[in-house]
């Protein structure tokens, strides 16, 4: 039995991946870090496959951080080429699949030639719903934190809202994933075991998964493994595993 048929209905609706690992990918091959992050957008169009495949509803990649602009610049400018490349030549899957592609973070700072690829992407998809592709992309969760914050602050001078009804639904009305469930399961590949500054808020009680796995040898049976890890978890949630089985069904 494969590990797809091993899983049961019980597929996180919410998948984060931090997709690590291209540049060592290349460096083990004996090429540039470019090569690996080529290898690494391929992968991204099987692991996207595999998530339609068994019904996740929103797949979240973080792509891009904050602090990736402070990366050589010969590397900025292939990963700016190769998204532009990657958004042309997934179109035509994404419209066949019915998924729509959305976009995270401070997506303005992006050069303009990837940011109008981007743009005319999400526009093209916005009204499909058989899964939401989220590209975390000049993305950072502090940076998105303090964004949210200065907004609350702004409608309070306003008086548009009093500080005693701040809640954290009204927190969570301000971030970037406001329109998303928080996530089930995270995914972190390459072996490091740290968040990187990635869905602080959303990621509350997801469930963690790291493998040493390189991305570009990330496959849709690594994927499945992971999610068979996560269903044989309990997910308490702050609760007692005897409050969860007296809970009624």
């Amino acid at each position: 039995m494969s590990l797809k048929e091993q899983l049961n209905a019980n597929i996180p609706q919410h998948v984060g991946i931090i997709m690590d690992g291209n540049g060592r990918w290349a460096k083990k091959q004996g090429f540039m870090r470019v090569f690996g992050h080529e290898n690494g957008s391929s992968t991204v169009t099987k692991i996207v496959d595999a998530a339609v495949d068994v019904g996740v509803k929103y797949l979240t990649l973080y792509a891009f951080s904050t602090e990736n602009w402070n990366r050589p610049k010969y590397e900025i400018e292939a990963l700016m080429t190769l998204l532009v490349k990657s958004l042309k030549r997934e179109l035509p899957k994404l419209h066949k699949e019915k998924v729509r592609l959305h976009a995270i973070g401070n997506i303005e700072s992006l050069p303009k030639k990837p940011y109008k690829e981007l743009k005319s992407v999400m526009d093209q998809t916005k009204d499909y719903d058989t899964m939401t592709l989220t590209l975390a992309l000049s993305y950072g969760a502090r940076e998105e934190l303090v964004k949210s914050v200065q907004q609350i602050a702004d409608k309070i001078k306003k008086d548009l809202i009093s500080p005693h009804l701040i809640t954290e639904d009204v927190i969570k009305e301000h971030l970037y994933t406001h329109d998303m469930p928080d996530v089930d399961l995270l995914i972190r590949t390459s072996g490091e075991q740290r968040i990187s500054n990635f869905l602080l808020w959303q990621i509350a009680y997801a469930e963690l998964y790291f493998t040493p796995v390189l991305w570009p040898d990330f496959t849709s049976e690594h994927l499945y493994k992971a999610f068979l890890d996560y269903q044989q978890r309990e997910r308490r949630f702050g609760k007692t595993s005897e409050q969860l089985q007296d809970s009624p069904i």
